[in-house]
């Protein structure tokens, strides 16, 4: 699976772990910046990471910042976009199962490192469940939502 991820500067160190982590788990990584601690803007970072998924470039996406928040509120300014923070495992895993969540935001300073390649482990091995009649009404749902509000 290519994952396209990106961060701002104080998502940086995190970001670093995280390729690392999409690597062991034998994926490809699309490393969209930044590429140091110098401060700049997430809106920048998030655009490129969102864009790459909404296109088909990559089949998921990471994006880190200081909370996961400005870069989660980005994303999901772009219509296909279903990005979420999430800051334990099993809401990494159930935001793809039940809603095909295709970017995983994490908050740099709000996750222990440590904690870091099992929110990806979990992210990347989860899959939607299709077929479930629940989830399917559900997501048709959001995507009617999308396709009214999102042009």
């Amino acid at each position: 699976m290519k994952v396209a991820i990106a961060s701002d500067h104080a998502g940086f160190p995190a970001k670093q772990i995280t390729a690392q982590a999409v690597k062991d788990l034998g994926h490809e990584v699309i490393d969209f910046g930044t590429n140091n601690c110098d401060s700049v803007d997430a809106a920048d970072y998030a655009s490129k990471v969102a864009l790459a998924v909404a296109q088909g470039q990559a089949q998921r996406g990471i994006l880190l910042c200081g909370s996961g928040i400005a870069m989660c509120i980005v994303a999901n300014k772009y219509k296909g976009i279903r990005a979420s923070i999430a800051h334990d495992v099993y809401s990494a895993a159930q935001g793809v199962e039940h809603n095909d969540m295709n970017i995983l935001c994490i908050g740099g300073k709000a996750v222990d490192n440590n904690l870091i390649p099992q929110l990806i482990k979990s992210f990347l091995s989860a899959q939607f469940a299709k077929g479930e009649e629940r989830f399917e009404r559900r997501f048709k749902k959001l995507l009617d939502i999308e396709a009214k509000n999102l042009k």
